[in-house]
């Protein structure tokens, strides 16, 4: 699977069950397109730099999920044709990656840094690879 990330601006005059509609029909878009989401992260209202669509304020949401090539093409589609939606960007963030490491490894970070502490991505990479071999042989370190 292909790791991407999705940052796209919700209309900021929308009330909060429509704002929550819209996230949803995303997350679920991937999820119905075989997709695996990673993180969802509503970063809430900001004024942007410029006017877009006469909006000078924003609602912005940022997805990071993983999908086959073919899943681009559909919440692109999604993004333009939503009126809700007044502007999107995906990028491609790697190729072959597995969903399940990169879950740990954005859970551990995401902990450590509600922590305060500063993240080592060799240290996490090394942790989450251990995990999906625990998991894989059905062994825990712990447990030996």
């Amino acid at each position: 699977m292909r790791y991407y990330e999705s940052l796209y601006i919700i209309n900021p005059n929308l009330s909060d069950e429509e704002y929550k509609e819209v996230v949803g029909k995303f997350n679920n878009l991937v999820e119905n397109n075989k997709g695996v989401i990673i993180k969802v992260d509503e970063w809430g209202k900001k004024t942007m730099a410029f006017r877009v669509k006469k909006f000078d304020k924003g609602s912005y949401v940022l997805l990071q999920f993983c999908g086959a090539n073919d899943i681009i093409n559909l919440i692109n589609r999604g993004f333009n044709l939503d009126d809700r939606v007044i502007k999107h960007q995906t990028i491609k963030l790697k190729d072959n990656v597995d969903p399940e490491a990169l879950k740990i490894i954005t859970d551990k970070t995401e902990k450590n840094v509600e922590k305060g502490m500063e993240t080592d991505s060799a240290s996490w990479k090394t942790a989450a690879t251990e995990k999906i071999q625990e998991d894989k042989n059905g062994i825990s370190k712990n447990h030996q």
